[in-house]
């Protein structure tokens, strides 16, 4: 944890670590906020750091850290409110933020610092990954809020389509890695394991490079981390008329909550999506409530049923509910 640990003062570096300790693979926040104690955030609980209080000087250590200097090679990440760093990991920021014309332009006076540990957890995608496939992939959409850890159940799935499973055979498989959080990329290099036929582009944005990766890579199979605006859905739709399936991402709490946006009318319209993995809040990222096919039916098998038994429960909608939106 060199990369999130060169971020501190030297004091509070050494005491961030003998608090840790041993547990860096159950920790997933450090959340710093100026003259109030660091919280910890852990899989099963929540710890604070109260020897030493960040003054506002240590939030310029901080700062300069993440820029190295130079606040000014980072104006397109202060907009957006967070910086990527090595290893994949994201810093959001708080504070002050400056407007123009009603867009935000910067955020200055920063006083909130919430580093997200990103963590590869290999395996926790083989249990689901039979019902994304039928002789090729299924156009998926995995749904869940913050933190149900979303990409980190789309990074196991780009190991296991692009290493293969099964009798199933490795894929070509493309990450548009557009925060450098899939991959986590070191000078173009994952240092994650995302599959032996897996190929990235990495920091560039969605819309430019799913057609980039798909006229110079060839992928089958197309993963990209959180869309939501009407340019992803652009970029998406050609991707899919170009043939290539495409796995991604979107923060909602449900199905249901997504067919609500306006932004995503055309792919309800259509009808692009085979499987919609739903995720939810557990002490460990990836945690699945349920698989639904096309028709909104979960057919994720229920511990205990027999090898063929189905849990196909009855939808609350209708395919997409495209006349609800």
């Amino acid at each position: 944890m060199e990369e999130i640990m060169r971020l501190f003062p030297e004091i509070m570096k050494r005491q961030l670590m003998t608090k840790i300790g041993t547990r860096w693979r159950s920790l997933q926040e450090i959340r710093v906020r100026i003259e109030r104690p660091i919280e910890l955030v852990f899989d099963t609980n929540t710890e604070w750091l109260t020897e030493n209080v960040p003054a506002k000087q240590d939030g310029i250590f901080l700062l300069n850290q993440l820029s190295q200097f130079s606040l000014y090679r980072m104006e397109e990440e202060l907009k957006q409110g967070y910086i990527t760093i090595r290893g994949g990991h994201r810093v959001g920021l708080a504070g002050k933020v400056n407007t123009l014309h009603g867009e935000v332009k910067a955020i200055k006076d920063i006083t909130s610092f919430n580093i997200r540990i990103a963590k590869a957890k290999k395996g926790i995608a083989d249990n689901y990954i039979s019902y994304l496939y039928d002789n090729r992939y299924f156009n998926t959409l995995i749904i869940g809020a913050p933190q149900t850890g979303k990409t980190t159940l789309l990074r196991d799935i780009s190991r296991v389509i692009g290493t293969g499973w099964g009798a199933v055979n490795p894929v070509k498989v493309s990450i548009i890695d557009e925060r450098s959080e899939i991959a986590g990329c070191i000078e173009g290099i994952a240092q994650h394991d995302i599959g032996i036929r897996t190929d990235v582009l990495d920091a560039c944005p969605k819309t430019e490079g799913m057609m980039m990766m798909i006229r110079s890579m060839s992928p089958e199979v197309l993963i990209v981390d959180e869309i939501g605006t009407k340019k992803d859905v652009e970029a998406l739709q050609e991707a899919l008329h170009a043939g290539v399936r495409v796995i991604c991402t979107v923060h909602g709490e449900s199905l249901e909550d997504i067919q609500k946006r306006s932004t995503f009318i055309a792919l309800w319209e259509e009808q692009v999506f085979d499987r919609f993995i739903c995720l939810e809040r557990t002490s460990k990222p990836g945690g699945v409530h349920s698989i639904l096919d096309s028709t909104g039916a979960n057919i994720v098998r229920k511990k205990g049923c027999r090898t063929n038994e189905m849990d196909r429960s009855s939808p609350s909608f209708g395919r997409y509910h495209v006349d609800r939106i």
